[in-house]
């Protein structure tokens, strides 16, 4: 995260310097009046109360040296939405604590305070409900492996279930097993079958999957999380548009079950020269592209081989071929053929 540090005393540049020193890519920034030899900073001459507003703005996470009470009334004023409010921390002129503010989760304050405490000895602050209940943060799971949720609107109704020890079923059928360590808490329920879920006695849901079709009831009272679980294998001509990819690939995904929000990567025949539609259409979509040597493709055991593609391309499968190699999984969509000039196939990362 791009940080800024503001301090404001003596002893808070000495802090801030400190901070500065062990996170080099934290900035301090300090009143003129306040310069001091040997230190770092950007020494600023406007009022503390608009450089705050400044600092707000422009980095992701704030570290005021100085007083809670005092942080709050300048903060105030900028306060927009936890989604796009910057992480605020406060360490006071002794740093005998560092306090999450505001942004905990999704914007990382509560994670920085932890940080910086063992880093600094000084004894972390933090008061959200899902962290003093060592529960799951439902607005968190996930995030560091690329998790996106589909719609957040039930992400407040669901966390409050959470922490309040309510029952909760989870069903998870896609992505990494390693969000979360240790025991699930004890009003967490797992399921086998999302429609067992949907009808039992659980106040809210947590869905893992790259599956398009998930239960109304679940969907009303849960929130669901999408990996980046699967790779579309495309074979195609140079004169393929992005249009056709995108339109075609969407529609392959509809009709497979397949979420495109769990789309992680788009995989083809590395050509002696890129694919203006494959480029354009990975771009508008959001995910890269990752092109394979032909011999490597050739190499793979594609369930349906095809002659005319070895001849013209040099490996007997492209879409098949790639998508497998680059998932390292197994295919749960075959070859696609949407003629004349584009075949599709889809793979699960493991």
């Amino acid at each position: 995260m791009r940080t800024a540090i503001l301090a404001i005393t003596k002893n808070g540049v000495g802090i801030g310097s400190g901070l500065a020193s062990e996170f080099p890519e934290m900035a301090l920034y300090a009143p003129k009046k306040l310069t001091r030899n040997g230190v770092r900073a950007s020494w600023y001459e406007e009022s503390t109360t608009a450089m705050v507003g400044r600092l707000f703005k422009e980095y992701d996470a704030l570290i005021c040296v100085f007083s809670l009470g005092a942080v709050v009334r300048l903060i105030a004023a900028h306060i927009s939405d936890k989604k796009t409010d910057p992480a605020v921390l406060v360490i006071d002129d002794k740093m005998n604590h560092v306090i999450s503010v505001l942004s905990g989760h999704i914007g990382g304050a509560n994670q920085l305070a932890r940080d910086i405490a063992a880093k600094t000895g000084a004894a972390p602050v933090i008061t959200t409900a899902a962290d003093v209940n060592s529960t799951i943060a439902v607005d968190l799971v996930g995030r560091n492996l690329g998790w996106v949720i589909e719609d957040d609107s039930t992400v407040t109704a669901t966390s409050a279930h959470m922490v309040n020890g309510e029952r909760i079923g989870i069903y998870q059928d896609a992505g990494s097993l390693e969000w979360w360590s240790g025991p699930l808490p004890k009003n967490v329920v797992k399921y086998d079958n999302l429609d067992a879920m949907a009808g039992s006695d659980c106040r809210a849901f947590l869905v893992i999957t790259d599956r398009e079709s998930i239960p109304a009831e679940v969907r009303r009272r849960g929130v669901v999380y999408r990996p980046p679980s699967l790779v579309v294998g495309v074979g195609l001509h140079r004169t393929t548009t992005p249009e056709k990819i995108r339109d075609e690939m969407g529609a392959c995904l509809a009709e497979h079950n397949l979420s495109r929000m769990s789309v992680a990567k788009i995989s083809s025949l590395k050509k002696p020269a890129p694919v203006p539609g494959l480029e354009d259409a990975a771009k508008a979509l959001g995910v890269p592209v990752v092109l394979v040597e032909r011999e490597r493709l050739a190499r793979m055991d594609a369930p349906n081989p095809s002659g005319t593609v070895e001849r013209f391309e040099g490996t007997p499968s492209v879409s098949e071929a790639a998508a497998l190699l680059v998932s390292g999984g197994e295919l749960v969509v075959e070859k696609q053929k949407f003629p004349p000039d584009l075949t599709l196939a889809v793979a699960r990362i493991p």
